[in-house]
């Protein structure tokens, strides 16, 4: 008993350390190009950043971690434990989240773990009402079968049977598309089964490989936030890649931690988005972020993102790798 104590001690010294590194760092600015810009219309950001000039490859995609987990597990025992975000997946969309994270089981539900919420037929109905309600925003659907689960039987079809107007074809030109040019398609759905086999080239669904991140399982938040900077550095610039690479602006509990619910854990890093930019920019990395998540999206981390899509739309951002100091301009 002792021992266990002695080690829940240093590991609360080890968080402590960690916030104040963050904390500290941020005490010296987290300004970038763009970061003064704030959307009138959330949610139609897209179409107030002009389609005919935004390319596929030049968004900072906002998303959300464990999207449709509003409503899992029972409220006040289980949820605390596997909720992610507070927002249906309808309002995260209109608070112009782009990105969503979809984990399903056997029967189609959304799940998280071992906890279940409702069904995959409650996200294809808000998506579909988002897209009804805009005209040009662009949505990354992405949905995998949970770890320890099979995949759904026949769950391609289904997809392609609820969202097919909308489906954007799995195709590599259309990282270099404007907005404009994939319309009136809406939606890039990325599957990511675990047994069945990935949609091929031309497909209306896309495979795995196309939507790539590094996870790192830690409840440390300046780990997460150095090895987040590390693996994007050594990501290539999104103008030359044909893949979606995601950075998660989260930390999660751990078995060895006493604190194991969801917020309070992840606040730790939340409010340091703006920080992971500005630190890009710093590093020469900037030119590879593309989509950028989170758990409990607010507004803040959707201007944050959005900003700087806005600065690249109008040649503001260079993040570049670095020559004798100077940023290359890639926009």
């Amino acid at each position: 008993m002792g021992s266990e104590v002695s080690k829940q001690v240093e590991r609360r010294k080890e968080i402590h350390t960690e916030k104040k590194i963050l904390s500290d760092l941020k005490s010296s600015g987290d300004e970038y190009p763009g970061s003064d810009y704030h959307p009138t219309d959330r949610k139609n950001w897209m179409s107030g950043l002009n389609p005919e000039k935004v390319k596929i490859n030049m968004i900072v995609w906002p998303g959300t971690h464990d999207s449709a987990t509003n409503k899992i597990g029972i409220p006040g025992i289980t949820r605390p434990f596997a909720q992610c975000q507070s927002l249906s997946i309808y309002h995260q969309l209109v608070r112009g989240t782009r990105v969503l994270d979809i984990r399903v089981q056997e029967d189609r539900r959304v799940c998280h773990g071992i906890l279940l919420t409702y069904s995959m037929d409650v996200v294809i109905r808000d998506v579909k009402k988002f897209l009804s309600e805009t005209e040009s925003e662009i949505i990354i659907l992405e949905v995998r079968t949970e770890f320890g689960h099979e995949d759904p039987p026949e769950f391609e079809k289904y997809l392609e049977e609820h969202l097919g107007e909308y489906l954007i074809p799995q195709d590599d030109g259309v990282f270099g598309k404007t907005i404009a040019e994939v319309l009136p398609k809406r939606v890039i759905c990325v599957w990511k089964p675990r047994k069945l086999p990935q949609p091929k080239a031309g497909a209306p669904l896309w495979s795995a490989g196309y939507l790539k991140d590094n996870w790192i399982n830690t409840d440390l938040p300046s780990t997460k936030f150095e090895s987040n900077l590390k693996f994007l550095s050594e990501q290539q610039p999104v103008m030359s890649r044909k893949y979606f690479y995601r950075v998660e602006n989260t930390v999660t509990p751990v078995a060895d931690n006493p604190v194991l619910c969801v917020k309070p854990v992840t606040e730790r890093i939340h409010g340091y988005a703006r920080l992971f930019i500005s630190q890009c920019f710093s590093k020469g990395c900037a030119d590879r972020l593309q989509i950028f998540s989170t758990d409990f999206v607010n507004l803040d981390f959707v201007d944050a993102c959005v900003g700087l899509t806005h600065a690249r739309v109008e040649g503001k951002a260079s993040g570049g790798s670095r020559t004798r100091g100077q940023g290359v301009q890639i926009f």
